[in-house]
């Protein structure tokens, strides 16, 4: 009775604990910890959002069981902003559903339409949910390439010739967490052409759509004519509105993976809280002001960050979207990889940031920043950089030794990290 359960023995040993501990740890010794490494906003919720729940959980009738795809409102809210956001066309009572964030739907249908033994086909690196929700559930992944590119494209062909059984399904993720690329809608008509040929369903995570920087905003893959027939796009009011705890999020697009998603969660939850759901309908059916707004401040801090970071000798490249920087571990610790990285900025610069890792193993040669603190906050962390890469004994030149050989990491080395 040792032995660990068998979904369990399927997942890592959290690979951000090593930095959390050594987190906790400065904290509890009254060290100043600019913390940049979990993507959790720090704005508050607009007071409009705030004002319909407060109103709302004054009615009693508001405490009893909810509705667990979603009350209408808020399923004609969100069909209401894909058509003036997308110009996509949505019935709410067949192509919508709400979802506890967009985290929970993804791990649902994941386990909706995979069985051991399926493959599917997901970017590495990429959001842990996104491998770990079919790995839960007992399907196999292969990685591709996380760019929005024709690695991509060739990667996906690789798989699909040489992959055994055929894979079911794809995940898409842009603006994605954690590398902030970018996709376009050429892009799409690419991967909706070859997904339809290849009979695969796509999973697309929006989360990250309404930030954006340069102009364009992100678009949908449900805008690509007959995607609708093989995809569902999963979005969340966490970042956009700055709800991360409200636990708000949606599922749209092809009806048949929705009603899948709907029986599945028929078994598993009543639904978030009414007055959540009233003041997330509040949110996207009222001024859109805020979501400009929190798209500015984010854009304030991401050029303070690059610019400063630059200056101090450590080139980023200026992500179009997302809430995230993809730092490249600079060349004189890269042999450290992004563990040891981590905690020896977390030492020397009291600034934690995310280990690439955690988000597969071709991103451990980065760390994710989360631009989640003031400018004056970023500054400071700059500051404290800055001295952390010019001295000389900031980290070894090269390994003291040669690592002992050990297996190749596989796709199941990573964990969860928002």
């Amino acid at each position: 009775m040792t032995e660990e359960f068998h979904r369990i023995r399927r997942l890592p040993p959290y690979v951000f604990a090593e930095v959390n501990k050594a987190k906790a740890l400065a904290r509890a010794a009254r060290e100043d910890i600019i913390d940049l490494g979990m993507g959790n906003p720090d704005s508050a919720t607009p007071p409009h959002i705030v004002a319909k729940l407060v109103e709302a959980v004054q009615d009693p009738r508001s405490h009893r069981y909810s509705v667990s795809r979603g009350i209408p409102g808020l399923r004609r809210a969100l069909a209401a902003y894909y058509a003036r956001r997308f110009d996509v066309k949505l019935d709410p009572e067949s192509e919508v559903i709400a979802t506890l964030g967009s985290k929970e739907g993804l791990a649902n249908l994941a386990a909706a339409i995979s069985s051991p033994g399926d493959t599917i086909l997901v970017p590495n690196p990429s959001y842990p949910i996104h491998q770990f929700g079919f790995i839960i559930a007992g399907a196999s992944v292969r990685s591709v390439p996380a760019t929005p590119d024709d690695d991509m494209l060739r990667a996906l062909d690789r798989a699909v010739r040489h992959s055994v059984p055929r894979p079911t399904a794809l995940i898409v993720n842009f603006p994605s967490n954690p590398t902030a690329y970018v996709a376009d809608l050429a892009f799409y008509r690419e991967i909706v052409a070859f997904a339809r040929k290849h009979d695969l369903f796509i999973l697309s995570d929006l989360a990250y759509a309404e930030i954006y920087f340069d102009g364009n905003p992100p678009p949908s893959v449900l805008q690509i004519d007959g995607a609708k027939d093989i995809t569902v796009e999963f979005t969340s009011m966490s970042k956009t509105y700055s709800m991360p705890g409200w636990r708000m999020g949606f599922a749209a697009g092809n009806p048949r993976l929705i009603a899948a998603l709907a029986r599945m969660k028929s078994y598993l939850d009543y639904g978030a809280f009414t007055p959540i759901q009233v003041a997330a309908t509040a949110a996207l059916n009222g001024p859109q002001d805020c979501v400009a707004d929190m798209r500015s401040l984010y854009k304030e801090r991401r050029d303070i960050l690059i610019k400063g970071l630059g200056a101090a000798g450590w080139d980023i490249p200026n992500p179009a979207g997302s809430m995230f920087a993809w730092a490249p571990i600079p060349e004189r610790f890269a042999h450290m990889g992004s563990v040891e990285f981590a905690k020896l900025l977390l030492a020397k610069a009291k600034v934690a940031v995310a280990p690439g890792i955690g988000f597969g193993e071709h991103g451990d040669g980065h760390v994710r920043i989360a631009f989640v603190e003031n400018a004056h906050r970023l500054r400071q962390a700059i500051r404290n950089i800055k001295p952390f890469l010019a001295q000389d004994n900031a980290g070894p030149a090269e390994p003291e030794s040669e690592p002992e050989p050990g297996p190749e990491p596989g796709p199941e080395t990573v964990t969860a990290q928002a």
